[in-house]
């Protein structure tokens, strides 16, 4: 069996990636294709954590700029990552893996509330844990919540999965001279506002020494190449 680098693992997966090319929701082909990707890696022995943003369904940001309340705008958007949350748990189901939710809001006829100690044992037993909602607090994003949970979990990386293969110098859709750095620290990130996670989450991360992992969720067989420690994606570091 392959040796894997890491140990345990979170993974940020953004709402975006699970509608694949649809405008909106969630397409159940792509969901499939990223179950069986987090299920390969499950068959190295690796824990896995799994924070799930709501933009395919409600992006909070956008409907506050909008003129929805700001507080209630993001308190939708927790409920949308609850959505996807739920709508994951039962694809991996199906796929014979073990899944559990967490959710930061208390929706206890639907998931279990957020216990750090409780996730660590699900963890420990070879459980999936998908946590919802965020931090369960207004004005932070998925981002921070994600590098929140991966410290509490006390993970070796956090891996966020996106459309694109990496950071890239500019935007490779709009630029054909942008290159992908293979490497980064997160004072150049930050520095070079390359908007790979929002400012907190990165200050986490960097204070924290946990290393981040960008690389694209579409590409088959990245996310087993970056735990068996190939290069793949972008390496953000101290």
């Amino acid at each position: 069996m392959t040796t894997a680098t890491y140990n345990r693992i979170l993974l940020k997966l953004s709402g975006e990636a699970l509608m694949g090319e649809d405008p909106y929701g969630i397409n159940h082909t792509v969901m499939g294709r990223i179950v069986a990707e987090i299920g390969e890696i499950s068959k190295l022995g690796v824990e896995i954590a799994i924070v799930v943003g709501g933009g395919n369904i409600f992006r909070g940001m956008k409907s506050a700029n909008d003129g929805l309340e700001r507080v209630n705008a993001d308190y939708m958007g927790m409920l949308a990552t609850v959505m996807n949350a739920l709508a994951l748990q039962d694809a991996m189901k199906l796929a014979g893996l073990v899944p559990r939710i967490q959710s930061a809001l208390r929706i206890e006829q639907v998931v279990e509330p957020y216990v750090r100690a409780r996730a660590m044992r699900y963890l420990k037993d070879g459980k999936i844990v998908i946590f919802a909602a965020g931090t369960g607090n207004p004005f932070f994003t998925t981002d921070t919540a994600a590098a929140l949970r991966g410290m509490e979990m006390n993970v070796d990386i956090m891996l966020k999965a996106t459309k694109v293969d990496g950071i890239y110098t500019s935007d490779p859709k709009t630029d054909p001279t942008a290159t992908r750095f293979q490497k980064l620290t997160f004072d150049e990130a930050i520095k070079r506002n390359l908007q790979v996670m929002d400012a907190t989450a990165l200050t986490l991360c960097r204070d924290q020494k946990l290393p981040l992992s960008v690389f694209s969720i579409f590409k088959a067989g990245a996310l087993k190449r970056i735990i068996k420690g190939e290069d793949e994606g972008t390496l953000v570091t101290i």
